[in-house]
């Protein structure tokens, strides 16, 4: 197993504090709020790669699994990621693992592999938060679509937008920053 660097590590966390903040800017629109938690995902698999991506994002689900107030509203603890929006929480690994992959497979951050690679971590993240919603709130998938999807489409489409802006044009400065 790779040895992880300080710099590396300092990144994950900074990526793990950066989502614990964006989550608490949320609009509670119904069972699941709208927080800008998947942003700072994105820039994490997009800066750091898959592995730190979804590391980054697993040490903000451990912190606020271990009582910090990280959540979406400053909510915390293992009750909450076995709540509804559980599954959602669970995603954002996944996803900035996803993420992270495909980018490194496509070689570049352009911004076609950027959009695909971000569309693919949102798929992700409302598969497994929505099955989980329908399975916590005994709601049909059908019903979950149109609580906990369909009214984030446009939201997700313009963090899209400005995490593909800011990858691009953060990317060569991280990879310098961990070259010191």
């Amino acid at each position: 197993m790779k040895q992880l660097k300080t710099k590396e590590l300092t990144l994950c966390a900074l990526f793990a504090a950066l989502t614990a903040i964006l989550s608490q800017i949320s609009i509670p629109i119904g069972p699941v709020p709208v927080n800008l938690a998947h942003i700072s995902t994105f820039l994490a698999a997009g800066l750091l790669g898959s592995g730190l991506g979804a590391l980054s994002q697993l040490i903000f689900v451990l912190l606020g699994a271990a009582g910090l107030p990280v959540f979406s509203g400053f909510h915390s603890g293992l009750a909450w990621i076995a709540g509804p929006t559980g599954g959602y929480i669970i995603g954002y690994i996944v996803s900035a693992y996803l993420t992270g992959w495909i980018l490194e497979r496509f070689g570049k951050r352009t911004v076609q592999s950027l959009v695909v690679s971000i569309l693919s971590g949102f798929l992700v993240t409302y598969v497994f938060g929505t099955i989980w919603f329908t399975f916590i709130t005994h709601t049909s998938f059908s019903a979950a679509l149109g609580l906990c999807v369909i009214p984030f489409l446009p939201g997700d489409l313009l963090k899209t937008c400005l995490v593909v802006v800011l990858v691009r044009r953060l990317y060569s400065l991280v990879q310098r920053m961990r070259q010191w």
